[in-house]
């Protein structure tokens, strides 16, 4: 297969929401693609309807695999999966095979994940994605790469058929780290452009309109432009990525932040914004529900056009 790059088969750990549409862009890319998930019916599923291969365990998945990509909720489980209990990837990880843990994780667990990796004749990179399920399902998304540069070279072949985009950040962990500051940027951008609509609102603007003026003028972020009038002014609240995942995200930037040193005050109120709209809708809940915190703060609704 021309578009393989030379690799016989991708594995692929995780196919829920984000995971399916990437693992699908693989399909769909010409790759022999293998599929596991917690839930085995899902992996079924995804071999009726989409195509591929279920193995019976993670083992036979990463025996039969040139390249293993992890797509799950939290460092804890992907650490779970490659090296813990009776049945992981390490315990049949090809000699040279490559790991790609593209899961929203931590950046220290990772990079000590890619040090057993290296020792068992392997080599792990992480590579974060931004663009949510609309774009996972067209294989458009931003992959930020952190690792050793040939083995990225490698992976790109199967990086590019689920991104538009390969963003080389730096050593391994890099790309995790860079997935969080973006998650931290763009819930700062939300949560202030739906105080402003509020505000304007009062004053008797309508948020409609505001949402329209700001995407022509410099106020324009990804939220004015892709969730304001779609999921908070329509009052759908329906994006597909929940509170507790953003929550997650968010508590790896400051967690960074501490590792470094660097005073974050005003990251630390957006992250403190995303705890209390956890505690109160829940971690299930889509994350354009922190809109409904700012309502209950000020005292009001925004209304549709």
């Amino acid at each position: 297969m021309a578009q393989s790059g030379g690799f016989s088969s991708v594995g692929f750990v995780g196919v829920g929401n984000m995971g399916w549409p990437m693992a699908a862009c693989l399909v769909k890319a010409g790759f022999n693609v293998l599929v596991n998930d917690s839930r085995r019916e899902v992996a079924n599923n995804f071999v009726q309807q989409v195509g591929g291969a279920a193995p019976d365990s993670l083992r036979q998945l990463a025996e039969a695999s040139d390249v293993v990509i992890t797509m799950l909720p939290t460092s804890t489980i992907v650490q779970r999966v490659l090296a813990e209990g009776d049945d992981n990837i390490f315990a049949g990880m090809k000699p040279g095979a490559i790991i790609i843990e593209m899961s929203s994780g931590v950046p220290s667990v990772t990079q000590r994940l890619a040090e057993q990796v290296a020792a068992l004749g392997g080599a792990l990179i992480d590579a974060p994605v931004s663009g949510g399920v609309p774009r996972a399902k067209t294989g458009e998304l931003a992959i930020m790469a952190g690792g050793d540069a040939a083995t990225i070279d490698k992976a790109v072949p199967v990086l590019s058929a689920m991104g538009s985009s390969v963003l080389r950040t730096g050593a391994v962990g890099s790309g995790q780290a860079m997935k969080a500051l973006n998650n931290l940027v763009s819930t700062g951008g939300f949560l202030i452009g739906i105080e402003a609509l509020l505000i304007g609102q009062r004053f008797g603007l309508d948020p409609g309109v505001m949402t329209d003026v700001l995407n022509a003028a410099t106020g324009m972020n990804n939220s004015t432009q892709k969730k304001f009038r779609q999921f908070v002014l329509s009052r759908k609240f329906n994006a597909g990525f929940t509170m507790g995942l953003l929550a997650k995200d968010l508590s790896i930037a400051l967690q960074v932040g501490r590792e470094t040193g660097t005073a974050a005050p005003l990251s630390a109120l957006v992250n403190e914004m995303i705890v209390s709209a956890q505690s109160r809708f829940g971690p299930d809940a889509d994350h354009t529900e922190m809109a409904k915190l700012c309502e209950l703060l000020a005292g009001s609704e925004l209304e549709a056009d």
